[in-house]
């Protein structure tokens, strides 16, 4: 047989015959897709501020969930629109795309790879808060391709999923409302040690975004140059996070003064200070 009818026959036996009507179906479909997307996103988030607070969490989980039943259910009845899918149809359009997308997709596809199984494996999640690399921030989007995070500075950072084969995730709340916030403070060798640790136990116990069902500890270091306090315990809402560090700070400064607690003294030229990660922190 002729290559050319050959080429020809395959062609007729995959794919059916093709006439306005499909492509004004396909169209539909493809339209009502991106609308019940947009439609699922803002639902999920307008219902996650209406519901109880210990619910919030829970709907903005859903949301990839519901993207990747629309997104299946468009791509099945687009195929069955163009496609005759026998079983020997099948494994031959398996083939073709395996092979097409391996080479000239493959980080495509591999952050499509990476976001499916991060559904099943849930390192992160929508309203989780999370750092990858060097961007932290609260995840506000999960696409088929990349996450989004909202970061401190009000920016969205897009990531992709594939990230999560060669990068650490750091997931301060996994799911919950509430997650640790950690603040340093810094004194002299020669100050009183429990006024400081008093001080700051009050200034978590009185302060209005403090969960009071979790712990409150303080943590003490040692350096050359004095003494580190680490205040570490939980806001009501992860998304007062930064809201919530800087009333403690607040509080625990106005009690610092009045009694007269001092600042270590660094020498000339010293770097700066450094905690346990390793970055740049504020005194």
């Amino acid at each position: 047989m002729p290559i050319a009818q050959l080429n020809s026959s395959v062609f007729t036996d995959l794919f059916t015959d093709l006439t306005l009507a499909k492509l004004l179906r396909a169209a539909i479909a493809i339209g009502i897709a991106y609308g019940g997307m947009w439609l699922v996103e803002v639902s999920t988030t307008w219902a996650s501020e209406k519901v109880a607070r210990r619910f919030r969490m829970l709907i903005k989980q859903s949301l990839p969930l519901w993207k990747a039943i629309i997104l299946i259910t468009t791509i099945s009845y687009l195929l069955q629109q163009f496609l005759k899918l026998s079983q020997t149809n099948l494994l031959a359009i398996t083939g073709t795309i395996a092979i097409a997308l391996a080479f000239a997709l493959k980080d495509y596809v591999s952050s499509i790879i990476a976001g499916i199984v991060a559904l099943f494996e849930a390192p992160y999640r929508v309203g989780d808060r999370i750092q990858i690399g060097d961007h932290y921030g609260e995840m506000v989007g999960y696409g088929l391709r990349a996450i989004q995070l909202h970061t401190p500075d009000d920016n969205i950072v897009t990531i992709p999923h594939n990230k999560t084969w060669t990068e650490a995730i750091a997931n301060a709340n996994t799911g919950a409302l509430e997650a640790q916030v950690a603040t340093d403070f810094y004194f002299d060798h020669q100050i009183e040690s429990d006024i400081v640790i008093t001080i700051l136990r009050q200034a978590a116990y009185s302060s209005p975004y403090t969960q009071l069902r979790l712990p409150v500890t303080v943590i003490m270091r040692e350096y050359p140059w004095g003494t580190q306090f680490k205040l570490r315990c939980y806001p009501l809402d992860i998304r007062d996070e930064f809201t919530y560090r800087t009333d403690l700070i607040r509080r625990s400064k106005q009690a610092f003064r009045r009694h007269g607690l001092a600042y270590p003294n660094l020498p000339a030229g010293w770097p700066g200070i450094r905690g346990e990660s390793g970055s740049e922190r504020d005194g």
